[in-house]
């Protein structure tokens, strides 16, 4: 009998586990919150091969990005069966750069695609938020990877990338 409650215990338990965090909705776009920042409430976009906030150049690839996550991967959606995966390269070369691919398109070497989650509305990769730096078109998005300013960029601050919830994704088609 107490074995019994024991599996079915253990059964409800490994279900849970397995079920996406209360929180995760199917679809959402990114926005950073940094207060007192020039950052603040920014929306993420995929461009130029990056994830971008405050895109000021509209016409390039994606100004109203929608994502999902499977699997531990950030995806953006394009409502094709074409996959367009967000990825990760945290070496001592890539510094925590955020990028993506499309199609058939391989991942640069030493990127990681699973990690990402979204714990208390905020997207994380790794249990980390990540960073912004600010460029020309918009402030390019970092993972965290003990890099203070990445890439070469200067003055990058910490954000929380805070999920926003959509019923209507938008497709992106990037490039």
């Amino acid at each position: 009998m107490q074995f019994k409650n024991l599996a079915l215990a253990a059964s409800i338990a490994a279900t849970a586990a397995a079920a996406p965090a209360a929180d995760a909705p199917k679809y959402f776009g990114v926005i950073a919150i940094k207060s007192g920042s020039a950052v603040q409430n920014a929306a993420f976009s995929a461009a130029q091969g990056s994830l971008i906030a405050g895109l000021q150049n509209k016409g390039s690839s994606c100004p109203e990005t929608s994502f999902y996550i499977n699997d531990g991967v950030l995806n953006i959606y394009d409502n094709t069966a074409r996959p367009q995966e967000v990825y990760v390269d945290r070496s001592g070369m890539g510094q925590g750069k955020i990028g993506y691919t499309v199609g058939v398109q391989p991942a640069p070497a030493n990127a990681e695609r699973k990690g990402w989650s979204i714990q208390d509305g905020h997207l994380l990769f790794d249990g980390s938020s990540p960073i912004a730096c600010p460029g020309v078109d918009g402030y390019s998005i970092w993972a965290s990877a003990g890099v203070a300013n990445p890439g070469g960029n200067k003055d990058c601050v910490g954000i929380a990338a805070h999920i926003v919830e959509t019923n209507e994704p938008q497709p992106c088609w990037a490039n």
